[in-house]
């Protein structure tokens, strides 16, 4: 079963078929697997926040470690990401804050789109909190944001509009008043409540 589909940033579509074409048309992604697709696990938390934003740290030939380390630091004070310092290496951070450096990173890239994939998995309650946390900042910072989530609970807490999929087809759109529990099951998984 084959899907397709067009993707539009301020109207205009955008061909993406790398990380560097997405950057460029301003959308970011916070991957749902942080460790093999979020991470680079032995570099330090500096490192991989500064992935995305390379160029912007680079003085002359060479990148600046001063600059590296103070962009880091700003993320990790704003993120209360709970680290010694900036060159802890990240696979030794908890789950939570292994994520809230993925999303340093990919916001290091300043996008206008933020494409978050099952953004709370394998995190712990406190965690998740600031996670959820940090998508209300930015929303009221007003970037976009797209949250995929296997969690409805979570959806119906941070999502201004759900849009529910079946099979590959869009089935219904609610706003955040219209989207109980039982309405966004029935859209998901039709005759599930019929059948109850």
């Amino acid at each position: 079963h084959q899907t397709s589909g067009a993707v539009f940033v301020d109207g205009k579509e955008c061909v993406v078929r790398s990380p560097s074409d997405a950057m460029r048309y301003g959308i970011g992604l916070v991957p749902e697997d942080r460790k093999q697709e979020g991470l680079v696990l032995q570099m330090s938390v500096e490192q991989n926040i500064s992935l995305s934003c390379l160029t912007q740290l680079e003085r002359g030939l060479f990148l600046s470690a001063p600059a590296e380390r103070a962009h880091a630091g700003e993320y990790v004070d704003r993120f209360a990401i709970r680290t010694p310092s900036v060159q802890q290496t990240v696979r030794n951070l908890s789950g939570g804050n292994q994520q809230k450096v993925v999303l340093a990173k990919v916001l290091s890239s300043q996008p206008r789109v933020l494409l978050l994939d099952e953004p709370t998995r394998g995190i712990d309650v406190a965690a998740k909190r600031e996670i959820y946390r940090l998508i209300d900042e930015l929303k009221r910072r007003n970037l976009a944001i797209v949250v995929v989530s296997s969690e409805l609970p979570e959806l119906l807490g941070i999502a201004d509009r759900i849009m529910v999929m079946c099979e590959g087809r869009k089935t219904a759109l609610f706003g955040r008043s219209e989207a109980t529990e039982q309405s966004v099951m029935r859209a998901a998984v039709p005759g599930v409540l019929e059948h109850a």
